[in-house]
């Protein structure tokens, strides 16, 4: 029983940690070259390797990524340390390797004593979710949280079919709906639709407030229950504060997302699979390259693109409705810090932390804008650049291949397995610098990247608050997000989480 408890909270410590986003640095090497295949095909790989008939994932035998038992790469041996000649002068692989401190930190997502469950219901309450994976993830999980406030009971999520990705799928496409409503069953009572009665009723539809705290559910929009029986949320994004909220409810956000939601079993099987893939090449990164043609048009970001792609990005943004802010500074948006690293800055920024060129990465991204073009410089400096279409065959992904969240979730499996996880943000200072001719390329630029990482590489740490001195909604935009990292209110040290749950775990 013990032991069970142990590998539960490895895994769900470690998806916590994981989520995190943080420019997490100087991690991975791998010593043999291995030739890259087909996107159409797949190599000679052994059984293991293979994804198993559909029959074969049942509820029974699929591998639940939220609670699993330690994953391959954490029970190998790390590997030997060898020496690396790079920009930054010899550095040992196994510092690169070396994995954040934890500094005993282990999960603490259940109630306390006074938490209240699941009572009598006051009505029902609908949700269309907007954005993609992620954003729908963290709305999903903070309609969760209200619902309990609202002592609602929730109809299973609509995901965003309606936004640029024009996806169709469905909530028990993407996720393992009996598990959500069963995990959520002393929290909060889920059910896949309205009843038949209440289904031409009339529906209070709100556009909930942006980072509320309770005070504003409780208030304005349990009030709606005296005139109506079902209350519709046109948004979930960004409906709930990511601070000064009760401890109850941050634990419930929490145990929404790190255990509630979990992917369909068809996803997880693929997702293993890739996994498998993946590491067949040894240790890898996963890099998050939001350099697709919806991320851009969305921000404004169109450094390094011709003139003529600068006008596409606009002409979308102008043409998408729901999109509101149609003129962008994009010299502004990329000295805030708001637009991804251009491939090729990825490229200098991961020779500078010293991983050589052998290093296997996953892409972990739709369709890069602009494909081979924007492309061809990381891909010369990084050989083993892989994605979904390099580890699987099209047979393989063919019944995720249309669908954007689907394709997306297989990313986030991959990305949360990998041995460093690198978002394509920050540092445009340098890289200006470099583009200018500054600053060159070598062991300065080098030095000066670590440096800049030497605290951002994924250990736990107090979730930031909001930026001195800014005020309304800019101040809550300039906060840390509560799923980006959710210490304090869902990770403790282990002593004192061990000294108030012994009973627990004896």
């Amino acid at each position: 029983m013990q032991q069970k408890w142990r590998w539960r909270t490895l895994g769900v410590l470690r998806r916590l940690l994981s989520c995190a986003i943080g420019s997490i640095g100087i991690l991975a090497l791998l010593f043999a070259h291995v030739r890259l295949f087909p996107s159409s095909q797949v190599p000679n790989l052994p059984d293991s390797y293979k994804l198993p008939m559909q029959q074969e994932i049942g509820l029974g035998g699929e591998r639940n990524w939220m609670v699993e038992v330690a994953p391959p790469h954490l029970s190998r041996s790390p590997p030997p340390p060898h020496k690396l000649d790079g920009a930054s002068g010899n550095l040992d692989l196994d510092k690169l390797w070396k994995q954040p401190q934890k500094q005993d930190f282990v999960p603490c997502v259940e109630p306390s004593s006074t938490y209240k469950s699941t009572g009598e219901t006051r009505g029902y309450l609908l949700v269309h979710t907007n954005g993609g994976l992620n954003q729908m993830r963290a709305g999903i999980c903070d309609m969760v949280a209200v619902a309990h406030i609202l002592n609602a009971t929730l109809v299973v999520p609509e995901l965003d079919k309606r936004s640029f990705w024009q996806d169709t799928s469905n909530f028990s496409d993407v996720f393992d709906e009996d598990h959500f409503i069963t995990s959520l069953a002393n929290d909060v009572k889920v059910i896949r639709k309205l009843p038949k009665e209440l289904a031409t009723a009339t529906r209070a539809v709100k556009h909930f407030r942006s980072w509320s705290g309770v005070d504003y559910y409780q208030d304005e929009i349990a009030s709606l229950w005296e005139d109506y029986q079902v209350i519709r949320a046109a948004k979930s994004d960004s409906r709930l504060a990511n601070n000064n909220l009760p401890p109850d409810i941050q634990k419930l956000r929490c145990r929404a997302c790190y255990e509630a939601l979990r992917f369909s079993p068809r996803i997880e099987a693929m997702g293993k699979l890739l996994v498998d893939r993946m590491r067949f090449y040894g240790p890898y990164i996963a890099l998050h390259l939001r350099y697709e043609k919806d991320m851009l048009a969305f921000s404004g970001c169109t450094h390094d693109l011709s003139p003529e792609e600068a006008d596409d990005l606009k002409l979308i943004r102008e043409n998408t409705v729901y999109w509101k802010v149609k003129e962008i500074d994009s010299m502004e948006q990329r000295a805030k810090g708001y637009c991804p690293l251009t491939p090729k800055e990825v490229g200098i920024f991961l020779a500078a932390l010293g991983f050589p060129s052998k290093t296997p990465i996953y892409i972990a991204a739709g369709e890069i804008y602009g494909g081979d073009s924007h492309m061809a410089e990381l891909q010369s400096r990084y050989p083993l650049l892989m994605n979904k279409e390099k580890l699987a065959s099209a047979e393989e992904l063919g019944p995720f291949i249309n669908h954007s969240s689907q394709m997306a979730a297989l990313d986030y499996i991959v990305s949360v397995e990998s041995d460093i996880f690198i978002p394509s943000k920050a540092l445009v200072h340098l890289f200006d610098k470099v583009e200018q001719g500054a600053l060159k390329e070598g062991r300065k630029l080098s030095t000066q990247v670590i440096e800049l990482h030497k605290r951002r590489q994924g250990s736990p740490r107090k979730r930031k608050g909001p930026i001195s001195g800014t005020r309304g909604t800019d101040r809550f935009r300039s906060e840390e997000a509560f799923y980006v990292n959710p210490l304090p209110d869902c990770l403790c040290h282990k002593a004192s989480f061990t000294l108030n749950t012994s009973v627990m775990i004896q």
